[in-house]
């Protein structure tokens, strides 16, 4: 297979500064998305991850199934596993009773295991390979643990680390600018800094989501969520229209 024809595969999109910002506006809107169907619409975690998990399922079988890139697809897919991942990480920790400890700590290990049988599998876990059906599998694999272990990262920072919404997104936000100045000053592996930024958006996210629709003597704001959600989700689409919309660019496995 030709460099241009991978290319011409890829089903990912490139990773650029206005893919960050989508990122982190659909971390935002799975967080207030989650917690209007569990908390809101009153239907708990469990039902709310069978929801999204089946949604997720459906939308990634779509993806994979599709000869090329294409941004509505991929955001709505990305938008259910953070969603999915919200629901299940509050299940995890709060209705199986492990705790944010526990979770993290589980979701984390699962991580590092999805990411290493990925590589073993297919000799890299570059986004710029996902061009193939069992490259795409463990993509989505690992997003969505991802998406799970960051809300139970934020959710610990957040209600038990004592630092409120606003003080754990200023904490994952500073990460996330040291990860970008790495990036620039550094010869970290570019891969490495790509997973630890996608791992670290989804806990910005969260904290940002809960103090946006959070009651007031939580330290949120307590707007509505499904009108967050609406919110965010028409900022997502404008961007996705209006941004440049270009696959990553592949290369060799």
């Amino acid at each position: 297979m030709t460099d241009s024809t991978r290319t011409a595969l890829v089903k990912v999109p490139a990773v650029t500064l206005g893919f960050w910002i989508i990122k982190i506006l659909a971390t935002t809107l799975g967080e207030t998305a989650g917690d209007t169907i569990s908390m809101t619409l009153n239907l708990g975690y469990l039902i709310g991850s069978t929801i999204f998990l089946a949604l997720l399922i459906a939308l990634v079988a779509w993806q994979i199934a599709a000869t090329r890139y294409r941004p509505a697809l991929y955001w709505a897919t990305i938008i259910a596993s953070t969603t999915a991942g919200t629901t299940m990480a509050d299940f995890a920790t709060r209705s199986l009773g492990i705790g944010y400890p526990g979770g993290s700590a589980l979701l984390l290990t699962l991580v590092l295991v999805s990411l290493f049988t990925w590589y073993r599998a297919l000799g890299s876990i570059s986004v710029e390979t996902v061009h193939e059906p069992r490259a795409e599998l463990f993509y989505w694999i690992t997003i969505t643990i991802s998406q799970t272990l960051g809300t139970a990262l934020g959710d610990w920072l957040a209600d038990t680390g004592g630092l409120g919404y606003i003080g754990a997104a200023a904490v994952f936000g500073l990460m996330l600018a040291l990860l970008a100045a790495a990036y620039f000053a550094t010869n970290i592996s570019r891969i490495t800094l790509f997973w630890a930024a996608f791992i670290l958006t989804r806990p910005l996210g969260a904290a940002v989501g809960d103090f946006l629709d959070k009651p007031t003597d939580h330290g949120g704001l307590a707007l509505s969520r499904p009108l967050a959600s609406v919110a965010l989700a028409v900022a997502i689409v404008l961007l996705v229209a209006l941004l440049p919309k270009r696959a990553a660019e592949s290369s060799a496995m």
